[in-house]
């Protein structure tokens, strides 16, 4: 699978070690957001292909056989390497929902400038094997790996008894250089020993998936946007919804997700919104400021959640377009209103507010 981006870069994406293009530099892990923390795992193999090198002075002849060195001129690929289905997914039965679903996720690491993506397999076959097997199996005989890079926190193999300095300790047998990236905190802080102790504030804890859907959870879409160090997106395709927007005056684009997005909390958020596909048309601007709303529209008696967003300064057919949308800001929880006058009256005063913390992020 080829992921070709509007500007002709591309990342390969591979679902089995078959396709996968070798040799390689590889950061392991499940990588789901890509956040700030993920990032700085990415980095080391990035800069490792910029330019490949001979390597293998001083091995023994079977650590060379097994893991032949890329030639002087050779490209290494950057590869990040993650699994599908989701390792908790797989031992629980219980399907999760993503950050950062595949399409996302490519985009995201095709904004890096990583190579390929790698989803292995998550099966029984891959749990039985030892931190040795996987090591020798996967990264060296399937990967043809020449560098690889993984969070301090990383565990692997059987059990997950392999641990960081495991990885380091049995690639250095195969002269692989294994970089070990400490966890930091938003502020770029490191954390000795991998602490991952209480902390105070979310801002003292290392940052993490888990910690940014508890933030998003909460609507805490500032801390979660500053541990991604991006907008945390939905992104989806406009579908025929009820109407009931157009009736007082507030016309709502309704968003179909994938059904394993991440949806945060439910209530009114301050959006930034991008039609995808429209930046060559001159009437539509490249980014439309917008109050979304999250929840089951209990005012109107709504029986499912939807996404709904309201377009500030802008009207237009979107029926059948794909458009990404950023939060920015929580604005309150979803709630019942005695009429819809009263409705109309809240959406109007949640566009006020919208508009005014838009422009102060601008």
């Amino acid at each position: 699978m080829l992921n070709l981006s509007q500007n002709g870069c591309s990342v390969w994406v591979a679902s089995t070690t078959e396709m996968v293009l070798t040799p390689t530099a590889v950061a392991l892990g499940k990588f789901d957001g890509v956040h700030l923390g993920h990032q700085r795992v990415i980095q080391p193999v990035l800069q490792s292909t910029k330019s490949a090198q001979t390597w293998g002075d001083g091995l023994d002849s079977s650590a060379q056989s097994a893991n032949p060195p890329a030639a002087p001129q050779e490209r290494i690929y950057s590869t990040v390497v993650t699994f599908r289905p989701h390792p908790q997914e797989f031992f629980t039965g219980q399907a999760r929902t993503w950050l950062t679903p595949l399409d996302e996720k490519v985009q995201q690491l095709r904004s890096l400038g990583v190579d390929q993506l790698v989803l292995l397999p998550f099966d029984k076959e891959l749990t039985a094997l030892s931190p040795e097997e996987f090591v020798e199996k996967i990264l060296v005989q399937q990967l043809r790996c020449q560098r690889i890079s993984v969070g301090q926190d990383f565990c692997f193999g059987k059990q997950r008894r392999g641990t960081a300095r495991d990885l380091q300790l049995i690639a250095a047998k195969y002269h692989i250089p294994v970089s070990i990236v400490p966890l930091q905190t938003s502020d770029g802080q490191f954390l000795e020993d991998g602490n991952c102790g209480s902390f105070e504030s979310l801002e003292d804890a290392p940052i993490s998936t888990s910690l940014i859907r508890q933030a998003l959870e909460t609507g805490d879409i500032k801390t979660a946007n500053r541990f991604l160090g991006r907008p945390y997106i939905l992104m989806g395709v406009v579908v025929e919804g009820e109407q009931l927007g157009r009736t007082i005056g507030f016309p709502t684009a309704n968003l179909e997700l994938p059904k394993d997005k991440f949806v945060p909390r439910q209530g009114v958020y301050a959006v930034r919104v991008k039609i995808l596909g429209e930046s060559a048309d001159a009437n539509v601007p490249s980014e439309i400021l917008g109050v979304m709303n999250i929840g089951n529209r209990p005012t109107v008696n709504g029986t499912y959640s939807s996404v709904e967003v309201h377009l500030l300064d802008w009207s237009g057919d979107l029926y059948g377009k794909e458009l990404v949308v950023q939060l920015v800001d929580f604005l309150r929880p979803e709630q019942k209103f005695p009429s819809l006058e009263a409705l109309k009256a809240q959406i109007q005063q949640d566009s006020t507010v919208a508009r005014q913390i838009l422009s102060r992020e601008n």
